[in-house]
């Protein structure tokens, strides 16, 4: 019931306040709203809005709301996944058919923009210094490069640590760990293994994550940068990146709080739906898990952020962006401006158990019906991001093999963090 009362909110707030956005474009070259300027066949592509669900939602009840405030604009929705994504995004660039308006993951508008494929919407009056009206700083600059914003945040994705307070209980604990120390501590006490060893329950869960972002939390956690300010050379091989990989390599080897292959990133359900795992580096989704599996535990998850040196939570997402070379420039500016409004932005966030990047949707029935969702959103502004450099997305995927081998104990932690840096500034220097 609660989906079907938000989804409706959503649509009545998308009815009054789906263009606001539209107020930050310039007289000059601007989205003017709702003059009769606006027109065009434009192309949309979407790996949000997936599935039956997704698309009735987008096409039965977000574009009527679009077409009525620009009815002599089409949309046509070219629908993928994210793991199609890059690939339809590089053929369309490699063939000139790009499509007018694209949705991408935070850390590939660098990428695409520095190949000059998007539109600078600070040059229609989308400046960072008006989107941080609206958006945290961080979130803001995942849409940047070079200084100009290039996209608009629709949704997060965000990392952080969660308990099953149930079970923290049981070993006599009353909150999640505050420090590293305390983390190691009740990781090594929640862990309990049978007689002849066998791993039952892990304290702390590392490994059902992707190994990327989880490393990334605990860098982030270390005080720890993914690169120099000047994005010319890397920085997660540094001393505060060799000691998160230490840790978690630690946990393994040293502490025997989780045995390799006791987990995954494809597990299904997450052991801490199952109590295979006390706590975890968990994805704000696990909510959505709980609900549908376990219920009656929901009232037991507890969020946290993973605190060292720094606050320890990572964010991924989803950004719209417009073709550099769209025919129709306002029409896809315009429907931009709307999928990131308020209530659109609302609707596909709860369609998908994500997390609003517009802050003032925290006060929104949604967010504050889903506490690790509204934990999220509450702790933004220490939040950090992946990407930086034009060569991210070649760069990302050398991370897992790196992070497994510290791992499975087959490189020391420096060994590994040494090697990927050498391999992203031979990426760099390419440029």
């Amino acid at each position: 019931m609660r989906m079907i009362r938000t989804h409706a909110a959503a649509v009545a707030f998308a009815a009054t306040a789906a263009l606001t956005l539209s107020a930050c474009s310039s007289a000059d070259g601007g989205t003017s709203a709702g003059d009769g300027t606006v027109s065009g066949d434009i192309t949309l592509l979407s790996p949000i809005f997936e599935g039956s669900e997704g698309q009735r939602l987008l096409e039965d009840e977000l574009l009527p709301q679009f077409y009525a405030k620009y009815p002599d604009v089409k949309v046509t929705v070219d629908y993928t996944t994210y793991n199609q994504l890059n690939e339809k995004l590089t053929t369309a660039v490699a063939s000139g058919l790009v499509p007018d308006v694209m949705m991408m993951g935070v850390g590939w508008v660098e990428s695409f923009a520095d190949r000059g494929v998007l539109a600078n919407l600070s040059e229609t009056g989308l400046t960072q210094e008006k989107l941080e009206e609206s958006y945290t700083k961080e979130i803001v600059e995942a849409g940047m490069w070079e200084d100009s914003v290039y996209a608009l945040p629709i949704m997060l994705d965000t990392r952080f640590g969660v308990a099953r307070m149930d079970l923290l209980r049981e070993a006599g604990y009353d909150a999640p760990p505050k420090t590293w120390d305390e983390l190691t501590e009740m990781s090594k006490a929640l862990t309990v293994r049978s007689e002849d060893g066998t791993l039952q329950r892990t304290g702390f869960d590392v490994q059902s994550m992707d190994p990327r972002q989880m490393f990334m939390t605990m860098l982030f956690s270390a005080g720890g940068d993914l690169f120099t300010e000047d994005l010319t050379a890397p920085a997660f091989n540094s001393p505060a990146g060799v000691d998160a990989l230490e840790f978690v390599s630690d946990l393994i080897h040293v502490d025997k709080v989780e045995d390799i292959g006791f987990s995954s990133a494809s597990a299904d359900p997450n052991p801490l739906v199952n109590g295979r795992a006390a706590m975890a580096i968990a994805h704000n989704n696990v909510w959505s898990q709980f609900e549908k599996a376990a219920p009656e535990l929901l009232g037991e998850l507890q969020p946290f952020v993973i605190q060292g040196e720094a606050s320890g939570m990572f964010f991924g997402g989803t950004l719209a962006t417009v073709s550099a070379k769209s025919k129709h420039p306002e029409a896809a500016q315009a429907l931009m401006e709307f999928l990131a409004s308020p209530g659109p932005a609302l609707a596909a966030n709860e369609q998908r158990g994500n997390v609003p990047a517009l802050t003032e949707l925290l006060d929104s029935d949604y967010v504050q019906g889903n506490p690790l969702v509204q934990f999220a959103m509450e702790n933004l502004d220490v939040a950090r991001r992946e990407g930086g450099p034009a060569q991210w997305l070649e760069i990302r995927g050398t991370f897992k093999p790196a992070i497994e081998a510290a791992l499975l104990g087959q490189q020391t932690p420096q060994e590994a963090l040494d090697g990927l840096a050498k391999s992203a500034q031979t990426a760099i220097d390419r440029k």
